[in-house]
């Protein structure tokens, strides 16, 4: 054998395993995809279910759901579907346990702050408003200090962290929030639900709500959604000023300090956005 040949089995050999560890990445990351897509279901789902929402066939998905089964990721109910296991939401915990929301979030909010001179607040959704978990003080553009207090809760029809959670949180939370008269706050309020429902549906398209004058008169907020690795939603980040300073409609530089704020913190939790 020839030196020259020599090269070319090892070339060969190089590209063989190349396209072999390739498609294990590959199968690892479609694995992960389905994991992800399974913890955002409220109720068990099926093989044919999973094959049409990945567009792909049945038979690699039930690959992909042995594999995961047999780990204890996944679980098989009496019917045959499959639902997130025991194993799954241990890890989960356990992460999350070492992702302290708010330690992630300060850096940027102080810098986001810096950048607007406004509040900026960090709420999570809870079943009864959105409560506030952390705020970083403006740097007092009048002799008026407009803030919130951390452990505050806010309803949620009336304010911008809380039509960010009814937009992108899950939809039982709306079918509550509207199976109940909507309590006017202010002469502002909406409290028509098909007004909140298409106030919703742009929150959903723009991806930031605001809410001038609606919790309290002379106060705005622009808040947009934060993600955790499974894609849900986690949070919000708010900035927060009187309308004076933080008019209706929000100038186009202050949203996009804010989306890339947002964006930047549901990244450091292991969101990808697709």
């Amino acid at each position: 054998m020839t030196n020259a040949t020599k090269e070319n089995d090892v070339d060969a050999g190089g590209s063989e395993g190349t396209a072999k560890a390739a498609e294990g990445v590959q199968a690892v990351v479609f694995a992960l995809h389905i994991l992800e897509f399974m913890a955002r279901q409220s109720e068990a789902i099926g093989v044919t279910e999973l094959a049409t929402a990945f567009g792909t066939t049945k038979s690699r998905i039930f690959r992909h759901l042995r594999t995961l089964l047999l780990q204890g990721y996944i679980v098989q109910d009496d019917a045959g579907r499959y639902k997130v296991g025991t194993r799954l939401v241990a890890l989960g915990n356990a992460v999350m346990r070492n992702f302290d929301l708010v330690q992630v979030s300060s850096a940027t909010m102080r810098a986001l702050r810096d950048r607007v001179g406004s509040s900026v607040v960090l709420c999570h959704s809870e079943d009864e408003g959105v409560r506030v978990l952390s705020v970083v003080q403006g740097l007092g553009q009048s002799q008026i200090e407009i803030t919130v207090r951390p452990g505050s809760l806010m309803g949620f029809h009336a304010s911008a962290q809380g039509k960010v959670s009814l937009a992108f949180g899950q939809p039982e939370l709306l079918a509550r929030q509207l199976s109940k008269p909507l309590v006017a706050h202010s002469p502002q309020t909406i409290v028509d639900p098909a007004q909140l429902k298409e106030e919703l549906a742009r929150v959903r398209r723009q991806g930031w709500a605001s809410a001038p004058n609606q919790a309290v008169t002379g106060l705005n907020a622009v808040a947009a959604p934060l993600f955790d690795a499974a894609g849900i939603l986690i949070g919000t980040l708010a900035v927060v000023d009187s309308v004076q300073f933080l008019p209706e409609p929000p100038p186009e530089e202050l949203l996009q300090q804010l989306t890339d704020a947002a964006r930047a913190i549901s990244a450091s939790l292991g969101y990808m956005a697709r």
